[in-house]
C-alpha cells in the first residue's frame, strides 16, 4: 500500500457563532490543506497510469472541484445558528457564503472535506488523512483509521 499526498492552498473568511474569544468576530485565514490518499500502484503496461496509485491530476481535480473553487474567498456561516441572517445580509451585497451546518471550525472543517473527497474518489482508492492548516502554527488533522 502506498500513500500520496497533494497540498492545495485557499482564502476562506469564517465567523464562530457564541465563541468566547478573537474568533467571534468574522475574519479570514490562509489555509493549506494536505490531503493523503493509498491504494496500490497500477501494475499494468498498458495503463498510462502504470506505476500510480492515482494520478496527481486526478486528486487536484477532485479537491479543486469539492473545496477549493467552492471555498476560496468565501465566507463560512453556521446556518444553524442567528449568523444565518449575517450570511443572507453578506450575500444580499454580493459576497460568497458558503452555509455550513456546523459551527466552521477547522476540526468541523476536516470532517466536511473528508466526506466530499471519499464519495468522489475513485475505486480502489482511500483516503488516508487530511491535515488543515488554518495558520502557520495551527492546524487539525484526520485520520482515517480514527473515523471508520
Amino acid at each position: 500500500m502506498i500513500r500520496i499526498t497533494k497540498i492545495f492552498t485557499f482564502e476562506t473568511a469564517h465567523v464562530l457563532y457564541n465563541y468566547d474569544g478573537k474568533c467571534k468576530n468574522m475574519h479570514g485565514h490562509s489555509y493549506k490543506l494536505f490531503v493523503t490518499v493509498k491504494g496500490r500502484p497500477i501494475n499494468d503496461l498498458e495503463n498510462p497510469k502504470n506505476g500510480m496509485v492515482v494520478d496527481f491530476g486526478d486528486i487536484k481535480s477532485i479537491v479543486k472541484s469539492e473545496i477549493v473553487d467552492v471555498w476560496d474567498h468565501a465566507v463560512l456561516v453556521n446556518a444553524l445558528s442567528p449568523h444565518k441572517e449575517l450570511g443572507n445580509n453578506l450575500e444580499e451585497q454580493g459576497h460568497k457564503v458558503i452555509y455550513c451546518t456546523f459551527q466552521p471550525t477547522c476540526e468541523n472543517m476536516l470532517y466536511a472535506i473528508a466526506a466530499k473527497i471519499k464519495s468522489k474518489l475513485p475505486a480502489g482508492i482511500s483516503l488516508a488523512y487530511l491535515k488543515l492548516h488554518e495558520t502557520e502554527n495551527s492546524y487539525g488533522e484526520w485520520f482515517a483509521e480514527d473515523n471508520q
